[in-house]
């Protein structure tokens, strides 16, 4: 019997009746969202300023240059700067992705003109104290050298670089410690004075304020800016399939756990087969227990510590990839069994109910995403990016619905070849 679709208020969620979206003449999208029944507030945001214009030999700026943009910016210094925040109970962040310098941040309604004067300041002045800059070096190298320890790191990395060889997308966005260490202060000044500024770049507030509110903030302080320096993201190189597997291992002594990642390319977010793809993976490592990988390969056979599937949609492309963590001796078991899973399923439909669980475990999952102002904002932030539409939520249980176990199958022997398959171990 098929399930029966969750009962949902669905016009209670975001859609073009209750988003407004503006274009200011300066480039800046502005995206805003009311709701009264918190007293706070909720920023998210980008700018086209990612590690795609980083060079390769010092890979890691967009990455330390979104990170030192709090360490001094307008007329206060690092500590201004965090007290003017947490006096009120704000809270500002950067970060940076390979498309992308992002920011999020938070706090009451009344207080959102002094959290837009800070990300003003950070965005547009930034001063980049000398020894703030080498304090945040230090904590970056930190970093990196724990990552280069972690097995879970470094077959993420290693996959990445493998399905993704030769483009942005298979290079870590905070760099290597030999990348970062020559960094200088002057290629973060550089870096801000081509890469920031208002073209391309999109702001959302969701909360307690109106969109004439919100929009005459930003203006105010984001209004005039203007840099007529800022370069275009560079064109990117194709991404070319496998054409054969490919087989790594990363020895780190001292290990008592090797971890998996295998797979291969995925669907870009904006695919046409994207959603068939995710219902597939749900299936086949994500729903209850894991999916059947999970099921076969940790709970029937006892070979993993865990075993998951994840699919990573982006803009360019994606990637399809089963995660595992399993005792050194069972390594090559745990590749041949999910090797296994893999090629039932591209060769067999899945279950009618196993994906009427999935699409129904989709269907009932997103309203409770959308709860808080920080889950609006992020979706949001989502419909902009991947430019799924002012309405996608809207649709969205029609469109889960729409899938059959056919287009699942399409889906899944479109991208997953069990032949062609990125196959990487790091521990001992």
């Amino acid at each position: 019997m098929k399930k029966a679709t969750p009962i949902i208020a669905w016009n209670s969620l975001p859609g073009p009746e209750d988003i407004t979206r503006v274009e200011l003449p300066n480039g800046i999208t502005i995206l805003t969202r009311s709701n009264f029944e918190s007293p706070s507030v909720v920023i998210n945001g980008y700018l086209p300023s990612g590690s795609l214009f980083d060079p390769p030999e010092k890979l890691g700026l967009s990455y330390f240059t979104a990170l030192a943009l709090m360490r001094g910016a307008g007329k206060r210094n690092f500590q201004e700067i965090f007290n003017s925040l947490e006096t009120v109970g704000a809270s500002l962040g950067f970060s940076a992705s390979v498309h992308n310098t992002t920011f999020g941040g938070r706090s009451l309604a009344e207080d959102l003109p002094l959290m837009l004067g800070v990300l003003a300041d950070c965005l547009r002045t930034p001063t980049f104290p000398p020894d703030q800059i080498e304090r945040l070096r230090a904590q970056l190298l930190t970093g990196l050298a724990l990552r280069a320890q972690d097995t879970a790191d470094m077959a993420s990395i290693i996959f990445d670089a493998a399905v993704f060889a030769g483009h942005p997308y298979g290079n870590p966005e905070d760099g290597y410690v030999e990348t970062v260490q020559p960094i200088t202060r002057t290629d973060l000044v550089d870096f801000h004075k081509q890469r920031y500024g208002p073209r391309g770049a999109v702001i959302v507030v969701v909360g307690a304020v109106t969109a004439d509110h919100v929009i005459e903030q930003i203006c105010k302080v984001l209004g005039d800016w203007q840099n007529p320096e800022q370069t275009d993201p560079p064109a990117l190189p194709a991404i070319a399939p496998l054409m054969q597997t490919i087989r790594k291992h990363v020895p780190l002594a001292g290990k008592s756990q090797n971890d998996l990642v295998i797979g291969t390319l995925g669907p870009k977010r904006c695919a046409p087969d994207y959603l068939a793809a995710s219902l597939g993976n749900s299936v086949l490592g994500q729903f209850g227990m894991m999916g059947r990988i999970g099921e076969v390969v940790r709970e029937q056979a006892g070979l993993a510590y865990y075993a998951s599937t994840s699919l990573n949609a982006w803009i360019e492309s994606g990637s399809w990839e089963v995660s595992a963590g399993v005792n050194p001796a069972n390594t090559q078991r745990a590749i041949d069994l999910i090797r296994s899973e893999i090629e039932r399923f591209v060769r067999e439909p899945v279950s009618a109910e196993e994906l009427e669980n999935s699409q129904a475990n989709y269907i009932g999952r997103l309203p409770l995403s959308l709860e808080s102002n920080a889950g609006v904002a992020g979706a949001i932030l989502n419909l902009e990016r991947f430019q799924l539409g002012l309405d996608y939520y809207l649709r969205y249980p029609e469109r889960v619905q729409r899938v059959t176990v056919e287009a699942v199958l399409e889906a899944a022997q479109h991208y997953l070849d069990p032949d062609k398959l990125a196959i990487i171990s790091a521990g001992v």
